[in-house]
């Protein structure tokens, strides 16, 4: 009886499992990956949801330029992913519309509008503070008696 229930057993664990034969996971994507992954497949999703729809070779940078205004978060890092992912599938390096000057011109004047939106002078000027030394030799020393 055993010997029947052995075999079963081994058969049961081989559809749980997989059987004695390994197969490795992939390893987990980084942080980075994971990212770009997403903001690519949104990217594809906007594509998707344009009248009419937009193919991947059909894009410009006023499609990004426009994806971006309703994007959220850090413009310059989506970019940088979205420029990659763009590259990766079969876009070339020369065509990529992440890559285009208007982008980098967009990017340039978004970061000067959330700076001036949070008081922050472009140019920030340095505090003068008075050096220490100066402020110590003003007192005079403790004697101990």
């Amino acid at each position: 009886m055993s010997g029947d229930q052995r075999p079963k057993d081994s058969a049961e664990g081989s559809s749980r499992s997989g059987g004695d034969h390994y197969q490795p996971q992939p390893a987990p994507l980084s942080r980075y990956e994971s990212q770009k992954r997403r903001d690519w497949n949104t990217f594809g999703q906007y594509l998707k949801n344009q009248r009419p729809p937009v193919s991947l070779s059909h894009s410009n940078c006023n499609h990004v330029l426009d994806f971006l205004r309703q994007a959220w978060g850090s413009l310059d890092a989506l970019i940088g992913r979205l420029r990659a992912a763009y590259e990766e599938h079969g876009g070339s390096a020369e065509t990529n519309p992440f890559g285009n000057g208007a982008i980098r011109v967009y990017l340039r004047e978004v970061k000067e509008c959330q700076a001036k939106a949070r008081g922050i002078p472009y140019k920030k000027k340095k505090k003068k503070k008075a050096p220490i030394r100066e402020r110590n030799e003003a007192k005079p020393p403790m004697q101990s008696a």
